[in-house]
């Protein structure tokens, strides 16, 4: 069985249709579409997303185990061999084009992650991420200062130091700061606008509705 096979075998299993599961990742239905009929295949980031909301492991999906239980860990439950730890809420994120604020104090939330001190949570605010991460969701955030294409991040942009949760895109010398809500805009950065993009962390998980 090929991994076109078992990903549409585990997505009928779950009874999602090929459009919700578009909508839960932030991509095209054609895209999925070409997913299961094997004329393409997802970045190893969209795979292990893809376990997530299927409730299986990324090693099930490209058939490296029979089972989920045989296999290791990946999305939510990549963390789950480490011991929880509490997490600071540093600040907020709007989930538009707004102010990134690391100096409110929100509290701090558990998270099962190796090195904590290089962790921390964001209250997203806003719908420009929509339908995958709404308004009030919290996203726990590594702090990095390089993201490579397709990672989702938080970045911080402009002389006034705004900040924005979105899908990190390189295009050409540029990069696209992508909304997955078609009612938003791209954000195209290039030429010197680079040099005022600064990244502040990769998003490698979020809870819904804190």
């Amino acid at each position: 069985m090929m991994f076109a096979d078992r990903l549409k075998e585990a997505r009928k299993a779950k009874k999602y249709s090929q459009a919700e599961i578009s909508r839960m990742l932030g991509v095209t239905q054609q895209a999925v579409g070409k997913w299961e009929t094997g004329r393409s295949t997802p970045d190893p980031q969209t795979v292990a997303r893809l376990a997530e909301i299927l409730d299986t492991t990324a090693d099930v999906l490209l058939g490296l185990q029979k089972s989920p239980s045989e296999a290791p860990a990946v999305g939510r439950y990549a963390f789950s061999r480490y011991a929880e730890c509490l997490i600071p809420v540093v600040g907020t994120v709007r989930a538009g084009y707004g102010s990134l604020a690391f100096e409110e104090d929100y509290g701090k939330e558990y998270a099962s992650v190796k090195d904590p001190q290089n962790y921390f949570y964001l209250v997203v605010k806003g719908d420009s991420m929509e339908p995958r991460i709404s308004d009030g969701d919290l996203a726990l955030v590594h702090r990095q200062n390089t993201l490579d294409n397709g990672d989702l991040g938080v970045l911080v942009y402009g002389a006034d130091g705004e900040g924005t949760l979105k899908k990190y895109i390189q295009r050409g010398n540029s990069v696209v700061l992508h909304p997955f809500n078609p009612a938003y805009e791209e954000l195209v950065i290039k030429g010197e606008e680079l040099d005022h993009l600064y990244i502040a962390g990769k998003v490698v998980e979020t809870k819904a509705k804190w």
